[in-house]
């Protein structure tokens, strides 16, 4: 089940980036009052280094630098944050294999970026954090567009959904 929810995400995922795409020149980069990571490049990438974060150095161990440097940010365009998202399919699908079968055994470990701090966790809620982090920024981001006055995607993840009553 989770990597069909995964699925559902990883849709609602690229509408929003085939839309970032349509931002006139500078946009994606702009910073916007408001906001707490400034503009939709950086919460983008920060909505990808929490997978990486918490899926890949957290859980599996196997990312020793999740975070994008400040040099590495600022050179992102659209295509490398889509294929920075490629790299986070990756780790999820690493850390499905891994956990699916066992998703509520805890996992107790140091926090490697803010060590010494311990964390005692399962792996059901890890993918969940990961989830509804992505999707509150999402709403962020949707919401940056409308100020910069676009008309955002609809990125729910029924939007694909045929309905018998479709909405005006």
């Amino acid at each position: 089940m989770n990597r069909e929810l995964y699925a559902w995400v990883q849709e609602s995922r690229r509408v929003l980036l085939n839309s970032c795409h349509s931002l006139r020149d500078g946009e994606f980069s702009r910073p916007v009052d408001g906001f707490g990571w400034g503009s939709i490049r950086s919460t983008l990438v920060h909505v990808a280094d929490c997978y990486r974060a918490w899926l890949g150095a957290f859980a599996l161990g196997s990312l020793a630098h999740p975070f994008a440097s400040d040099e590495e940010l600022d050179s992102m365009d659209v295509g490398d944050v889509a294929s920075r998202f490629a790299g986070v399919d990756d780790v999820v699908v690493e850390f499905l294999d891994e956990f699916d079968a066992d998703a509520l055994r805890p996992i107790r470990r140091t926090i490697p970026w803010r060590a010494p701090a311990v964390l005692e966790v399962s792996p059901q809620q890890l993918f969940m954090h990961t989830i509804t982090h992505e999707f509150h920024h999402k709403g962020q981001i949707v919401s940056m567009m409308r100020q910069m006055g676009h008309v955002p995607p609809d990125t729910d993840l029924l939007c694909g959904v045929k309905s018998e009553n479709p909405r005006p």
